[in-house]
């Protein structure tokens, strides 16, 4: 690898950092225009369709139950498949208003990014659970969420991983990743 292509290697790992930590911050200031941007012009949104203004449909729904939230991106890590496509596993918790009852939240988003005119998008989003529960609860006692409907107990990590389920000699999962 020569120095130009190590630079742009070293250039997109941090525009797609970049692009994890701006999506928190339009989350949290419901910046519906930013948000939708750092998407594919062509994304896929189910249910609501394709492109950016079914994406802002979809988010406005998801987010306008809830008051404050504070998403704060932790651990994540970018493989570069080629220049313009990438995957990414991001840890994130977050604090979330929901019907006036503060819940936090262990996530994993698993991301798939394109590189489009030379800027970097997600394709898609994957949003894992590892438990939302009320401030104050211990998550490990709680039931399952059923997530994405149910808001409140354990999501489906870290049962989910198939190394972790080697690693304690658990039996096969439905909701392997």
């Amino acid at each position: 690898m020569d120095l130009e292509e190590r630079i742009d290697r070293l250039e997109s790992i941090e525009q797609i950092r970049q692009l994890v930590a701006r999506y928190a911050l339009c989350v949290d200031t419901r910046d519906l225009e930013g948000l939708v941007g750092l998407f594919v012009d062509d994304v896929s949104v189910g249910r609501f369709g394709t492109g950016r203004a079914a994406l802002a449909e979809s988010f406005r729904q998801g987010l306008e139950p809830l008051g404050l939230t504070i998403l704060l991106v932790g651990t994540h890590v970018i493989d570069l498949v080629d220049a313009q496509h990438a995957s990414g596993e991001v840890y994130c918790t977050g604090e979330i208003d929901r019907d006036g009852e503060l819940l936090r939240q262990a996530i994993l988003y698993r991301d798939t990014y394109r590189r489009d005119d030379q800027t970097w998008h997600f394709v898609r989003r994957t949003h894992l659970l590892w438990y939302s529960a009320p401030m104050g609860v211990d998550p490990r006692h709680l039931p399952p969420a059923d997530w994405p409907t149910g808001h409140v107990g354990r999501g489906t990590l870290p049962e989910a991983f198939p190394t972790y389920r080697e690693f304690h000699g658990i039996e096969g999962s439905e909701n392997e990743i």
